[in-house]
């Protein structure tokens, strides 16, 4: 125990230190979310996700891009999804410099379920558990280099996710 005025730090001297700490830090590394990303967060792409078809996405997201099929971008998604609420999905990609990564779950009644922008120098990887109403195609989308590439997979779900 404690005696006061002994020269042991106290719990309220030590949890201020910490906070004060923490404040120094984000100061210091002021890159963590920087008003360049802040404006960005505000340029969310709301109307791409509120599409119902993988076109209206493209145009919302991409400008209308059409998408290739490529062995450069791997999905990772369970043939079978015994519970539609939480579906595991990862996308990883070998293409160089990629600046976006999307999902697109092809029978949800929006069909854009994730969509992440990617920093240079950022690992080509992303993962999330998705809500999938019903058995679906699961579609990533990747861009590099100004063009799209995609894979695609069916996801048979036993029970659905989204009120199903």
């Amino acid at each position: 125990m404690t005696k006061i005025g002994s020269s042991y730090p106290t719990r309220r001297l030590i949890l201020k230190g910490a906070a004060a700490g923490g404040l120094v830090g984000l100061g210091v590394g002021g890159d963590v979310f920087s008003p360049a990303q802040a404006a960005d967060a505000a340029a969310w792409p709301t109307d791409a996700f509120k599409q119902k078809n993988e076109g209206d996405v493209l145009k919302a997201l991409y400008g209308g891009k059409s998408a290739e099929a490529s062995d450069k971008v791997k999905l990772d998604a369970p043939e079978i999804a015994e519970n539609g609420a939480v579906v595991p999905i990862t996308v990883s990609s070998t293409l160089p410099d990629v600046t976006s990564i999307s999902i697109l779950v092809m029978e949800n009644p929006s069909v854009l379920a994730a969509s992440y922008k990617m920093g240079a120098g950022a690992a080509a990887s992303v993962g999330n558990r998705l809500k999938m109403a019903k058995t679906s195609d699961v579609v990533a989308l990747v861009e590099s280099g100004g063009k799209l590439y995609r894979a695609k997979k069916e996801v048979k779900v036993t029970v659905g996710g989204c009120g199903g």
